[in-house]
């Protein structure tokens, strides 16, 4: 993959924004700030990498509206003095890399070097649970329910028996859920569900 220069920057502090985007002109690096990622959501970029200050539930928002749009960038996770177990955690919810803010440009050109490493080892991966957390986003929490079922093993009878319903309105969900994942097959069906990490 070639060296993206393209960084989505979403910070809600002003200041940071304006004192990141001058820091980057000098290294060449085009910046695209948004204050939040609701703001990301209504003018989706065509490519790069997020550098995202991090908080509470903002990596899992900005995957949710990866899923969204059927489309993975890495993601670079910042903030002021952060903690191992909050670098830990970030991590663990999807960011490829973490800085500390303040960073000189050459330092975080050297992390976007980094990311896009890491993108070619694992960004297919990353990219197809993406896509397939679209796919299961689409199902009622019954289908979801049968898809459990089925990815267990069980058959239409068994997972009618767990979940109070007949075998007849299983069939029904099972079709209904196969359609909405544009599955041909239940195996397609299963290994969406992996794939959205629903099944370890």
């Amino acid at each position: 993959m070639e060296r993206l220069s393209n960084l989505i920057l979403i910070d809600g502090e002003t200041r940071r924004r304006a004192a990141i985007s001058h820091a980057l002109s000098t290294a060449q690096i085009h910046v695209e700030p948004f204050e939040n990622i609701s703001e990301l959501g209504a003018a989706w970029p065509s490519g790069g990498v997020v550098l995202l200050h991090e908080q509470a539930g903002a990596i899992s928002s900005l995957i949710e509206q990866m899923a969204k749009h059927g489309e993975w960038f890495p993601i670079i996770a910042f903030s002021e003095f952060p903690s191992p177990p909050r670098i830990v955690q970030a991590v663990l919810d999807g960011a490829i890399d973490y800085v500390s803010w303040p960073i000189t440009a050459d330092e975080l050109s050297a992390s976007l070097d980094r990311a896009i490493r890491r993108t070619d080892a694992f960004g297919h991966a990353k990219l197809r649970e993406v896509m397939a957390r679209a796919r299961i986003a689409r199902l009622s929490r019954r289908e979801r329910e049968v898809l459990g079922g089925v990815a267990s093993g069980l058959s239409n009878r068994l997972i009618g028996e767990r979940l109070s319903i007949s075998p007849r309105t299983v069939e029904i969900h099972r079709a209904n859920m196969l359609t909405k994942l544009g599955a041909n097959h239940t195996s397609d069906a299963i290994r969406i569900a992996i794939e959205a990490a629903l099944i370890k």
